[in-house]
């Protein structure tokens, strides 16, 4: 297959974009929301250093990574180009991946336990010179392979409250809100409200965790209507990604 050239690229991207900032502003109306209340985080995992520069140029600087061992390259790169980008992690963090991810990351979005939330910290503690910023991952229907922390989860260190007071209660992580992935069983009209529900109790307590992130390429629309502020969209500005290997 031909390697689509720069322009062509650039174009398709610009394309993908409007159409996608096209349905979050149609969604913001029909929710009665400001669009500028919705952040996109363009999910760039499988895809290279360039698309994200093409992305920077049309004025997407939130980045989404899902696996350390791809998006930290493509941190440095961009990084010593001086390309402006603000990092969220979004996928599954392993633990021994902390002091990697705290070089880099700006949000981490998926916090679900507390030797997580304790690794985290004392990386940020080294490695970092302001406090890291993190969701804790909901699972809203309890099946904690799929990643988050649940209420009354069966394994302690991922019950959703002790993950909460865990980040809440440390010096070097800041608690910002809450992320969730809808349940492969639910409509994502059931989970996102549910959804809202969890952030709305938690944001009570915790007036500065404001953010809601929920929504992906598919399902955005459901996600804004439930109130997230931030819609991780990767096929849809992207395309298609190759299977991983």
């Amino acid at each position: 297959m031909t390697e689509p050239t720069d322009d062509a690229r650039r174009a398709e991207l610009a394309e993908r974009l409007t159409a996608v900032r096209g349905r979050i502003a149609a969604a913001c109306v029909a929710a009665g929301r400001d669009p500028g209340e919705v952040t996109l985080v363009a999910v760039t995992k499988t895809y290279p250093a360039g698309d994200i520069r093409r992305l920077v140029d049309l004025g997407v600087h939130d980045i989404g990574e899902n696996r350390d061992q791809e998006a930290a390259p493509k941190a440095a790169e961009l990084a010593a180009a001086g390309v402006l980008v603000r990092w969220h992690f979004v996928g599954q963090l392993q633990r021994n991946k902390a002091k990697s991810v705290v070089r880099y990351a700006d949000l981490v979005h998926s916090v679900d336990s507390v030797p997580l939330a304790g690794a985290l910290d004392r990386a940020a503690a080294q490695h970092r010179e302001r406090p890291l910023e993190v969701l804790v991952q909901v699972s809203l229907d309890g099946d904690l392979d799929r990643g988050g922390a649940a209420s009354g989860a069966p394994v302690p260190e991922r019950d959703l409250d002790r993950v909460i007071s865990a980040v809440a209660e440390s010096a070097t992580l800041r608690l910002r809100g809450v992320m969730t992935v809808a349940p492969l069983s639910w409509t994502p009209e059931v989970a996102f409200s549910r959804l809202a529900e969890v952030a709305h109790a938690v944001h009570r307590d915790h007036p500065a965790a404001d953010i809601v992130s929920a929504g992906m390429s598919a399902d955005l629309e459901a996600a804004i209507a439930a109130g997230a502020t931030h819609v991780r969209i990767g096929s849809a500005v992207l395309g298609k990604r190759a299977p991983l290997r």
